[in-house]
């Protein structure tokens, strides 16, 4: 009896496992900053598809919009977590139990984004925050995001895109720390674990124009969003019936001479 009352007692004892992606919050509960925030993430995604199918035949990969990453244990649960407005991380279920994901845990997944991008509506401040977890302990605020990137979930590649000045800043992770990354003569970022470049296109996408982040391979050609590739194919197929109307029309002018000469154009 007391080898059975010295089990339960120690059963009762342990710490709660960690919590996973269905019991933790799916949002912050705060506004999204701006209108471009969306079709920001959308154009993103959508203009990257044909490279994560390449890269990923097996479908093993999560891009995350707006939603949460954990990475640590606190209460309430979303002091402990960042939740970028755009992020990819390899070789992880997009689904997780057959459940859509509704956040990205690092402690039940331990593989790191390969790259983050927050879209600044501000000067940036918020989005290059150093302050380490220890400097806000018990003060109820969040240590700073760029720290987080940097020091806990190890991010490889952050971008702060400012809206307002149409301006992109990237950072690398160069052993411990990040470091400001300088573009290329294109003005571009690359981005070699996705075979891509980042940088600013200025355009209309979803009845908007300004200035958007988009991809472009590594020899710089921009990477089109699915309407754009089949935009680009209708109108190959109206040149190439072009093409064939004008050849028709040449062949019969050609014959309409041979005519006059007293040539048969059938002989």
């Amino acid at each position: 009896m007391t080898e059975i009352l010295a089990q339960t007692s120690l059963e009762t004892d342990l710490p709660p496992p960690f919590p996973d992606h269905t019991q933790l919050p799916e949002s912050d509960g705060s506004f999204v900053k701006n209108f471009q925030e969306h079709p920001q993430s959308l154009i993103l995604t959508d203009s990257l598809n044909p490279i994560l199918e390449r890269l990923h035949p097996d479908g093993q990969y999560a891009i995350g919009q707006d939603c949460g990453i954990y990475w640590r244990e606190t209460d309430p649960p979303e002091k402990g977590a960042e939740a970028p407005d755009w992020f990819y991380v390899p070789n992880v279920p997009p689904k997780l139990d057959g459940q859509i994901r509704r956040s990205y845990v690092i402690w039940r997944e331990h593989i790191s984004p390969t790259i983050a991008l927050e879209f600044a509506s501000g000067d940036g401040s918020q989005e290059r925050d150093q302050t380490p977890v220890f400097r806000v302990e018990g003060t109820g605020s969040k240590p700073g995001k760029f720290w987080v990137y940097e020091q806990i979930i190890h991010i490889p590649y952050y971008g702060i895109f400012l809206i307002t000045r149409n301006e992109l800043e990237m950072y690398q992770l160069v052993g411990a720390y990040y470091e400001r990354m300088i573009p290329n003569q294109r003005g571009h970022y690359p981005i070699p674990p996705l075979e891509v470049e980042i940088g600013i296109w200025q355009g209309t996408y979803l009845n908007q124009t300004q200035a958007w982040l988009r991809w472009w391979d590594l020899e710089g050609n921009l990477l089109l969003t699915g309407q754009e590739r089949a935009e680009l194919a209708e109108q190959r197929a109206e040149s190439a019936e072009q093409r064939a109307e004008s050849a028709e029309q040449r062949a019969a002018r050609l014959a309409e001479r041979l005519r006059a000469m007293g040539v048969d154009p059938d002989l």
